[in-house]
């Protein structure tokens, strides 16, 4: 799976408003905050970045799809299933 951010980029501190219920629960249980945070927000940059993908390619995609419908796969003589 390929990274969506640089891994070896320094840190930079943030200000960030949590609920203070779950913030409290959260360092009760000794949950890495900062942690936490970084691979949610990177699941969220990975969703928005293959969405955005998704749309800018959706023409190529129809039209690949179009001609395999029509012509199929050029491997289909080939498939023993």
């Amino acid at each position: 799976m390929m990274k969506v951010y640089d891994m070896k980029a320094p840190k930079k501190a943030a200000n960030l408003s949590l609920n203070s219920d779950l913030l409290a629960q959260a360092k009760a249980l000794n949950i890495n905050i900062s942690s936490t945070v970084e691979k949610s927000l990177a699941e969220e940059v990975r969703k928005h970045k293959e969405a955005a993908w998704l749309k800018e390619n959706k023409e190529a995609i129809e039209e690949q799809n179009r001609f395999i419908k029509k012509h199929g796969l050029f491997s289909d003589k080939y498939r023993v299933f």
